[in-house]
Parts: C-alpha cells; structure tokens; sequence
C-alpha cells in the first residue's frame, strides 16, 4: 500500500470510495477478522467545526461493508473526554447508522483492557489499552481543524480517546486528567507506543480535499493543507523522530535476518 493520497471533493458518496479505491484498501480489508472505525466526537453545538460529520463516516462504513471479508466485524469506536460516549453516538446520528448497516458502537471507556508496558514510552510506565483495538485493523477518521490543546486535529491525536477514563481520569472529573500532567504530546506519543492506526483518512472537505494512507505521513499533509509546517506540530515532530527510529531499527533487523537469493 502506498503511503497515501488526495483527491479533490466532490462529495463524500463519490470522493471516499474512489481514493479508497485507488489506494487499495478494498484487497486490504479481506484479510481481517475485526475493522474499528476511530471516530473523534465532541459534544454536540461544543466546538462544532471539529466534529466529524455522519456521511463521511457513513461514506467510508459503505466502502468496509462492500469490501469487507464476510465473516470479519465492524465497529465504530470512540472514548469520549469528559462525556459520556454514548450520547455522544446518539446525538451524532452513529447509533442509527450502526443499525442501519448491523455493525458495533464500542465505548472505549467501557470495554476490556490490556496494560502494555513498552520501552519506547516517554512518559508512562504502563497504559491500559483497549483489546478492541489491539485486536482490529484500526482506521482513523477525523476532520480536519485547529486544536487549541493539540494544535491540530490529526489522525495519531485522534488515538487520544484509547485511554480510558476508568483509568485517566481525575477523583473528582470527568475529564481524562491524567494524560494531562504532562504536555499533551507526550500522551499521544507513548499512546502511539501501543498501536499506530493501520489507516487513516482525514475530511478536508472544507479545504476542498479528502486525504487518506498512512496516518502519519497523512497527518503531516493534513497540516500543509492549513499553511502549517508539520514540524511545528509538536507531537508530529515528536513522533515521527520516534517512529523513524523504530522503523530503521525494524528495517536493520528486517536486513540481517534476510535469507539471500539466488540468481
């Protein structure tokens, strides 16, 4: 799979299919049991140029179901930050279109969990990370938008919701306060640590664009689309001068262990 695309907009039923498509995600799809769909909610009328829109979720869950192994699942997964996740998928039209289409709503915040320790944390000693996820080809749905405490929405920040607020969050709140006690870019790295996305694909519809591949170097573009060097996003610079590391790492081992051919 190439590491990612962008096609002009013409509307989610047209645009999403043909990227996917020239991206190849449909000869990708067969070979997994599970398919979370990462969605990134926000309370409804809060911050509403953030949130995600119904028929660009809707758009992608066609292309899955379409392409889809028979008997694999499909879930739409979010763990929301200091609301409850449920009204979030009621009041942004996602329980309807589970049942529309016969697929899973999954709150992160209440489902089973696995710690993962891993050297490569900045921050954390241990996370509690959602098997759901460990267990599925994870896709990354977000629209694209400044953040005030990320500085951008992008497809790795969107894996924010995979801590669960069991876990995360304060005595007293709602809120993830935990992931806070630092600065945020260090959260979403070592949340990275556990599971990059497989996928990503970031609405740019108001920039006249849908992106998808690659969630990083997705993201880095995404960032271009606004006028922003990627490097001035903190937790993309951040993570990629970690994931590089442990690419070249993997890659020089990948060498080493190689079984030479002959002519």
């Amino acid at each position: 799979m190439v590491k990612g695309a962008s096609i002009k907009f013409k509307s989610y039923e047209e645009t999403i299919p043909k990227i996917l498509s020239i991206l190849k995600l449909g000869k990708e799809l067969p070979k997994y049991d599970k398919i979370a769909l990462k969605v990134c909610l926000s309370q409804h009328n809060q911050e509403e140029f953030e949130n995600i829109s119904p028929k660009f979720i809707e758009s992608v869950l066609q292309f899955i179901i379409q392409n889809k192994n028979p008997v694999s699942e499909v879930f739409i997964v979010e763990g929301a930050d200091g609301f409850d996740t449920n009204d979030l998928f009621d009041s942004h039209g996602l329980r309807n279109l589970a049942e529309k289409y016969e697929v899973g709503l999954v709150d992160l915040n209440n489902t089973e969990t696995l710690p993962i320790n891993n050297m490569n944390f900045l921050r954390f000693s241990e996370i509690y990370y959602p098997k759901i996820l460990q267990d599925s080809f994870v896709i990354s749905l977000t629209k694209l938008s400044p953040n005030e405490e990320t500085e951008l929405n992008t497809s790795l920040s969107n894996m924010l919701g995979a801590f669960p607020a069991p876990n995360y969050s304060g005595f007293f709140s709602s809120k993830k306060n935990k992931i806070r006690k630092w600065p945020i870019k260090f959260s979403i790295h070592d949340i990275i640590q556990c599971k990059v996305p497989e996928f990503a694909i970031v609405d740019a519809s108001e920039q006249n664009t849908i992106l998808a591949g690659l969630p990083l170097e997705i993201d880095k573009q995404s960032a271009k689309l606004l006028g922003v060097d990627w490097k001035s996003i903190s937790h993309l610079k951040l993570l990629d001068d970690s994931l590089s590391e442990i690419e070249q790492a993997t890659s020089s081992k990948s060498e080493e262990n190689e079984i030479p051919r002959t002519q």
